[in-house]
């Protein structure tokens, strides 16, 4: 027996060792069946990829996060000019918002705001200074809007999509400097509004099927002949369009008379166009969920420019797909992400203050569990909303174009921002309710789906993106094999291959023991850059990295092709990348804030969420995996002890909401989006201040409910008559008594809702 085990482990050893052997009978069957299964990759996928960069999704993707390489991305700070702005313009620009006659009668922004956005350089977040732009980062573009969007969601896109994708970013990133002298500085001050249009009747998040064509041609402009294009478009969704005078336009080239050339289709092509050009239609306005941002149409039907209009002129004819997919992080990454955290620090500011000065049955309802429930969701998902802002902007910030990351960001972002929002509507009811001057979760609730919807549907987000192009792009040997695979030169191609499926194999070994041990020993092995609290977090977090590239092997190895159809199975799989991409951000604000104490409850908590959520995505999709031999396999490497990532308990809920119905330092770090301001007109300040005047009389209250329970006072009157016989029966002194009233005035205030004569 003994001599059967060693000839069987020398013939491994020939197979794997001689190369000759191996390519015989290995690499070569191994590449014939590779060739067979590679998943096919149409042009704009193809594009799609080569634009985005890997940035830290890279390091969760393969089995072996270096978590001191999070720790080295730094920490985003604000500059004293952007911070300048902020305190500034942005809070000056707050005192001038009134949502609810934006929304409900002017169905607009004031002309006042209007001509400050564009005097102050709202419009030129991210124009470079030589063309008379604010060139901030991403960041600060993200505190920016973030700050409107608490008060205003019109406002905030009003300002988001001139520093989102469109005129101004691909012509900073790709315009000549003819386009950039003309435009840049003329949208700089507010001169030019630009509009970008992609998405039409037949193309939205396929916006690489977008049917409206270009057509090269010979046509006279300005009484001279020139080489050009015919146009033809019809756009609908488009932001700022109804009052746009710049149109940035993308569509689809063609020149069948082959006059620049032997190609006949170029592709997506870019081009910027005046809005009073002749034949440019604006049409009439959306109404998207009743918001006043402007959002409407534009056609146009065989309209001639020249070939100089191309964004990046004409050499850049048919890299418009490209050009916009390397831009997409500022809406995907930036405007979106942001209205969703202003949202959550929004809600949480209100709604534990609303929850500490709103009674019910005697006590205030942030004491009832069913009301903890919620509200710790909400204090947690905005402390993870933060998170993967800060996460997210420093990767921006850093110059990569994290495609990969901004579709997580966007994708789990608004969602967070959905699930918040309905949170708080639950818990503030009626006051969120009734609609007016005082409501201020009313239109963030109705404009949240927006959100969810722009830039690429949150569902093919979820199914065909993050996982898609995570597991081809992250993935540190399967596109070199996919490029191998396509040489011409067969005998190259398998040499390459075959180096590569060597390292591939150890890789994977690699994952599977790593999996099983760490599961077998509960991650206590592992190595974590930090100790204290947290350290377990790290380990936890590795040995799910680890499972997650094993799963990915095994169903590229086992689906080929075929992964790309089973959208349920890569989204979950890329619900795993996600919850470790968002672990990560709430790990590194912990450090970047200095691991203060009073956020670990928010910490704990979230942790326990995504950690849960990770392994449920992981353990449903071997639920589900086609092969049941592959799917017990994978079930006995990874959880072969069971599954015990359990959601946050009832426990952990409660001490986070204790800490945060207080004022305090850890409730301004997850609250500061939402400021304070004179003049705040939209219920915020309001419910803010009935908040801190009563915790301020906490200890009075205290004398009251200790004396209704001796007997000394009435225990169900109403306020003013108990405050009045604590002071008669020397409960209370005068000067309490009178904080009292005021604390109690201030509640009622923040407590009421509007009501009108008619409407």
């Amino acid at each position: 027996m003994l001599t059967i085990i060693i000839l069987a482990l020398i013939a491994i050893v020939v197979l794997f060792a001689v190369k000759n052997i191996r390519m015989q009978f290995i690499t070569r069957p191994v590449f014939s069946f590779f060739k067979k299964v590679l998943p096919p990759l149409s042009d704009t996928e193809r594009e799609a990829m080569e634009a985005g960069d890997v940035w830290w999704e890279g390091e969760l993707f393969r089995g072996n996060p270096n978590w001191n390489t999070l720790h080295s991305y730094g920490k985003p700070t604000l500059t004293a000019e952007e911070k300048d702005f902020i305190d500034n313009q942005v809070m000056t620009a707050l005192t001038m918002i009134d949502d609810f006659d934006i929304v409900h009668n002017r169905k607009d922004l004031p002309p006042e705001l209007w001509e400050y956005f564009k005097k102050e350089g709202f419009f030129a977040l991210i124009i470079p200074k030589k063309f008379g732009g604010k060139a901030f980062s991403a960041y600060a573009n993200s505190t920016i809007v973030s700050k409107l969007a608490s008060r205003s969601v019109s406002a905030a896109v009003t300002v988001m999509v001139p520093n989102s994708l469109g005129p101004g970013e691909l012509l900073t990133h790709y315009g000549t400097s003819e386009q950039k002298e003309r435009w840049l500085p003329a949208l700089a001050k507010g001169d030019e509004i630009p509009c970008f249009a992609l998405t039409g009747p037949e193309a939205g998040s396929d916006a690489g099927a977008i049917p409206d064509v270009g057509i090269v041609c010979r046509d006279t402009f300005n009484g001279e002949e020139m080489l050009g294009l015919k146009l033809t478009w019809d756009k609908r969704y488009i932001t700022l369009a109804p009052v746009a005078t710049v149109l940035g336009l993308a569509f689809q080239m063609r020149d069948p008379e082959g006059l620049l050339g032997d190609k006949k289709n170029l592709g997506i092509t870019c081009a910027l166009i005046p809005t009073d050009h002749p034949g440019v239609v604006i049409g009439r306005r959306h109404n998207p969920l009743g918001m006043a941002f402007m959002n409407g149409t534009t056609q146009g039907k065989e309209v001639f420019i020249p070939l100089d209009w191309i964004i990046g002129g004409p050499e850049f004819a048919g890299k418009g797909w490209r050009m916009l997919v390397e831009c997409l992080s500022a809406g995907r990454g930036i405007s979106l992400p942001a209205l969703a955290t202003a949202s959550g620090h929004m809600a949480t500011k209100t709604t534990t203050a609303y929850s500490y000065v709103r009674h019910q049955f005697g006590m205030a309802i942030g004491q009832f569990e069913g009301v903890q429930e919620a509200l710790a969701r909400i204090i947690a998902n905005t402390y993870q909303l933060e998170a993967a802002r800060r996460l997210t902007t420093t990767g921006i910030d850093l110059k990569v174009k994290p495609s990969v990351v901004t579709a997580i960001a966007k994708f789990h972002m608004t969602e967070l921002g959905r699930s918040v929002m309905n949170d708080a509507m639950d818990i503030q009811s009626g006051k969120g309710i009734q609609l007016g001057p005082k409501n201020y979760l009313g239109h963030p609730y109705m404009s949240n789906p927006i959100s969810i919807t722009v830039e690429g549907a949150n569902i093919l987000t979820r199914s065909l993106m993050i996982f898609g192009q995570g597991a081809t792009r992250c993935h540190p040997y399967v596109l070199a094999e996919m490029e191998a695979a396509a040489m011409e030169n067969q005998h190259e191609a398998l040499e390459r291959f075959d180096a590569l499926l060597m390292g591939h194999m150890g890789y994977a070994t690699r994952n599977a023991f790593s999996a099983l041990f760490s599961a077998l020993s509960g991650s206590r092995f592992g190595s974590a850059p930090v100790s204290g609290e947290t350290k377990q977090y790290y380990k936890d977090m590795s040995r799910i990295s680890s499972a997650l590239a094993l799963m990915t092997d095994l169903s590229m190895l086992i689906m080929g092709g075929d992964l790309k159809r089973k959208e349920m199975l890569s989204a979950r799989m890329g619900d795993v990348l996600s919850q470790l991409y968002l672990g990560s951000a709430t790990l590194k604000l912990f450090e970047d804030n200095g691991r203060q104490q009073d956020d670990l409850p928010a910490v704990h908590y979230v942790m326990a969420n995504r950690l849960h959520l990770a392994a449920k995505a992981l353990e449903d999709t071997i639920r589900n995996f086609p092969s049941r031999p592959v799917a017990w396999l994978l079930r006995g490497l990874i959880f072969p002890l069971g599954n015990h990532f359990n959601a946050p308990s009832d426990k952990m809920a409660t001490d986070l909401v204790g800490g945060m119905l207080k004022p305090g330092p850890a409730r301004d770090r997850i609250t500061f989006l939402c400021p304070e301001f004179e003049g705040d007109k939209g219920g915020i300040a309001e419910v803010e201040q009935a908040f801190v005047a009563q915790y301020a009389c906490k200890d009075i209250y205290k004398k009251l409910k200790k004396a209704q329970r001796a007997g000394e006072l009435p225990a169900k009157v109403p306020n003013l008559v108990l405050f009045a016989k604590a002071l008669e029966t020397g409960v209370i002194t005068a000067d309490e008594e009178q904080k009292l009233q005021h604390a109690d005035k201030l509640r009622l205030a923040a407590i009421n809702v509007n009501d009108f004569e008619a409407l």
